[in-house]
């Protein structure tokens, strides 16, 4: 049985879902981060694993339950961070380790146990995201080489790491391809997939209270053009931490150290 990692940033105003703003504003933006990394959490929570992790850039709050260990990212670049994660994770207790961001408030704890399931009898698991990247990344045997020097927030992100596990002779389990929420388009899109989620609920309350916010059922087709912008995989989680340190499961007032 694996460990499930969440690599996430703190849903502050201003640091998240910048690509969301406009149409919402920052504030907004962040409580549809904080919705979908709710979401994300609970999915974890949900699925058996031998350890859950949180990799994170800010400090944990109240979206955090019990059961988690925290450890702070850290690394320049998104392929850095990734590769920290897993191998602190992997530091915390050996074994394989499943990766997923904050990005997709529709992940299901079947999801997540096929992955898991995945590495038993494959060395890599992928989970291609719609934009190019991909959403979920798990290894039966972390190497920060297999991430190291993989061009990240590229429209061919996932197409570069897969080549990077064949290249080093790894027998990759594919999931299905599920839509990160980058755009206000692809939060329509998200929370139509999910109704019942944090995500979806945050939305349509947003909506709501705006004339002008998009709806859930607004096709991603008719939004205006200058609301888009270009999706990257993976790419909300930044920080500059030089080395890993362990926090407890708890929630904590400690800051630590500075995608």
């Amino acid at each position: 049985m694996p460990q499930i990692v969440i690599i996430a940033k703190e849903p502050l105003p201003g640091r998240v879902k910048t690509r969301l703003t406009p149409p919402y504003s920052p504030e907004e933006a962040a409580a549809l981060a904080e919705a979908a990394l709710v979401d994300s959490v609970r999915a974890v929570a949900a699925t058996p694993a031998a350890q859950r992790v949180l990799a994170l850039d800010g400090l944990p709050g109240r979206w955090l339950p019990p059961g988690f260990a925290v450890v702070p990212q850290r690394g320049g670049g998104l392929d850095e961070r990734l590769a920290a994660a897993f191998t602190d994770a992997h530091r915390l207790l050996p074994g394989p380790v499943v990766l997923i961001g904050m990005d997709t408030p529709q992940v299901t704890p079947a999801l997540l146990s096929e992955a898991g399931q995945a590495l038993e009898r494959h060395d890599a698991v992928i989970g291609p995201a719609g934009d190019g990247g991909f959403w979920l990344l798990g290894l039966r045997r972390p190497d920060p080489a297999l991430l190291l020097g993989v061009p990240m927030s590229h429209p061919e992100t996932g197409k570069h790491q897969l080549d990077r596990l064949e290249r080093a002779g790894l027998a990759v389990h594919h999931l299905p391809e599920l839509t990160d929420v980058d755009t206000a388009a692809d939060a329509a899109a998200v929370a139509a997939a999910a109704p019942a989620s944090r995500f979806a609920t945050t939305l349509r309350e947003l909506d709501r209270r705006s004339s002008t916010g998009p709806t859930i059922r607004r096709r991603s087709d008719e939004r205006e053009p200058d609301r888009r912008s270009q999706a990257g995989p993976m790419n909300e989680n930044q920080t500059d931490d030089p080395e890993p340190r362990p926090m407890s499961d708890k929630r904590t007032d400690q800051r630590k150290l500075s995608r």
